[in-house]
C-alpha cells in the first residue's frame, strides 16, 4: 500500500488566494489616493517641487550618513553639506 500525499493543489490555492487579496489592497488603495484631488501646477512650479523634494531626500540621506560617520574630515564634509542644503532650502522659501 502506498501512501502518496500530494500538496501542490494546497500551494497553489494559497498562493492564489494571497496574490488576489494583495490586488484587492493595492486596488484600494490606489482608489484612495485617485480620490484626493491634485492641484494642476505649471511646469515652473512642478520644477520647483521636484527641486526641494529632491533636497530634503538629500537632507535626510546626509544627515543618516553624519550619524554613523566616525571620521571628523568626513563629518565636517557632511555638515558643510546640510549647511549648503539648509541655504537651497531657504532660497526655495522653505525654513
Amino acid at each position: 500500500m502506498e501512501l502518496r500525499l500530494d500538496i501542490r493543489p494546497i500551494i497553489i490555492d494559497m498562493a492564489r488566494g494571497w496574490e488576489s487579496k494583495s490586488v484587492e489592497a493595492q486596488q484600494a488603495e490606489a482608489g484612495d489616493k485617485s480620490s484626493i484631488p491634485r492641484k494642476k501646477l505649471s511646469p515652473a512650479d512642478a520644477a520647483r517641487e521636484r527641486d526641494r523634494e529632491a533636497i530634503h531626500l538629500s537632507r535626510k540621506r546626509v544627515a543618516q550618513q553624519l550619524e554613523s560617520s566616525r571620521d571628523p574630515r568626513r563629518q565636517r564634509q557632511l555638515q558643510d553639506a546640510l549647511i549648503d542644503l539648509d541655504r537651497k532650502l531657504e532660497a526655495l522659501g522653505e525654513v
